[in-house]
């Protein structure tokens, strides 16, 4: 007998199958969360309870939801349609607790996601165990009852066409392709997965030049309340580009700390590799995409220091380890070992008395727009890009782009 040493999952074929894993899946997760409240106050929010934190909320934010979609608007709807007797009178009994139970474990999850948020950036340590015990009751009697009541039935009452409908439907929701036939398979797998035939049909939305405000930036914050509403995964975080004296481009991700009419800040240390392109060319490129509401927003305009007291006020709000770290390292300079900058660090620390100061090397950037576009993604890449112009009066242009 020989036992893999990998967690395959079964293939969209077995649509049932595929739910029970998935209930696995959720089963480890908890049990990660359950391990990190037991973490929490030995070690603290340190490296490995970062990890943690952010493997909990990758999971609870993004496929958890796709697994509730897919027993809300497939998996029961189908159930429903097809029961007759004994069957329809469990299901009438039982589809609505669930749909409940659903709502009461995204509530359970929205108190425990904001803590996990903040032990996730090493900036809180703080758990509640009754709501993470609350959480892993609700969720694991909701599974259990699945499984032994849901899951059984729908494999005895669907048909073969039955099956392969709820697995489509499965494949779709996640953006997957259905499978191959045997021949294409047996091709791809021998030639390797051919990156040009990855792609994703989008069509959550559309957008109009009327759906959106006269000013981008009203716009912006219209799109990334939605985006936190819809609770995308960092969706604070951008890829600024930059360009040096030499003409050649680098980019990086950063996180936004705040944005109004002036423009779009964030904070880092003005003598690294983006400071110093910056200093040589004051322009510069962001770039927002959140793949959930699938969208993206592209903004180009100059770049400006923040006032030593914005840079100050957002320093000093900051932990007291991550102000430390902003002045032991020398960002984007080389440096012999991991070791080296720890010492770096405790050097920083020992000096500091435990009240850093700001460097005069870390502040704040502000990109002053003045080219906004917003791009919907739409079925066969027949995009929608409505671009905002600034105009030498300070008005905004607005009009469509072509995808």
């Amino acid at each position: 007998m020989s036992t893999s040493l990998i967690d395959t999952a079964p293939d969209f074929g077995q649509p049932i199958a595929v739910l029970k894993h998935c209930h696995d899946r959720i089963r480890k997760q908890l049990q990660t969360l359950q391990n990190l409240l037991a973490h929490l106050p030995q070690h603290g929010a340190d490296e490995q309870a970062r990890q943690a934190a952010q493997a909990v909320l990758k999971y609870f934010s993004n496929a958890a939801h796709l697994h509730h979609e897919d027993e809300e608007q497939n998996l029961l709807p189908m159930l429903d349609a097809t029961a007759r007797g004994e069957d329809a009178a469990v299901l009438h009994d039982l589809v609505p607790r669930i749909l409940a139970q659903h709502q009461q474990m995204d509530a359970d999850w929205h108190i425990i996601k904001s803590q996990l948020n903040k032990i996730a950036t090493g900036t809180d340590t703080a758990l509640s165990a009754s709501a993470v015990a609350q959480f892993v009751a609700d969720y694991t009697a909701h599974m259990e009852q699945e499984e032994q009541k849901i899951a059984p039935m729908a494999k005895r009452l669907f048909s073969p066409a039955q099956m392969q409908e709820l697995g489509e439907a499965m494949q779709a929701r996640r953006g997957l392709a259905p499978a191959a036939a045997p021949q294409a398979a047996a091709k791809a797998v021998a030639a390797g997965v051919d990156i040009a035939d990855l792609r994703l049909d989008y069509g959550r939305a559309s957008l109009d030049e009327t759906d959106t405000l006269d000013h981008p930036v009203d716009q912006f914050a219209k799109w990334f309340d939605e985006a936190m509403k819809a609770e995308v995964l960092e969706a604070n975080a951008m890829s600024v580009a930059t360009v040096g004296a030499d003409g050649k481009p680098t980019s990086r991700i950063v996180l936004i700390k705040q944005y109004d009419a002036r423009g779009f800040t964030w904070y880092t240390n003005y003598e690294s590799q983006k400071g110093r392109q910056l200093a040589q060319n004051p322009h510069a490129a962001l770039l927002f995409f959140w793949r959930e509401l699938e969208r993206q927003v592209r903004i180009e305009g100059r770049v400006e220091k923040t006032s030593a007291e914005e840079s100050d006020k957002y320093f000093y709000s900051r932990p007291v380890k991550s102000q430390l770290a902003a002045i032991a390292s020398q960002q984007s300079e080389h440096i012999d070992s991991r070791n080296a900058m720890e010492q770096n660090y405790a050097a920083v620390e020992a000096a500091s008395g435990g009240q850093p100061q700001r460097p005069p090397h870390w502040g704040g950037y502000r990109l002053v727009p003045e080219r906004v576009e917003f791009w919907q993604g739409r079925r066969s890449r027949f995009h929608d890009r409505i671009v905002f112009t600034l105009q030498a009066d300070g008005s905004w242009k607005k009009e469509r782009l072509q995808p």
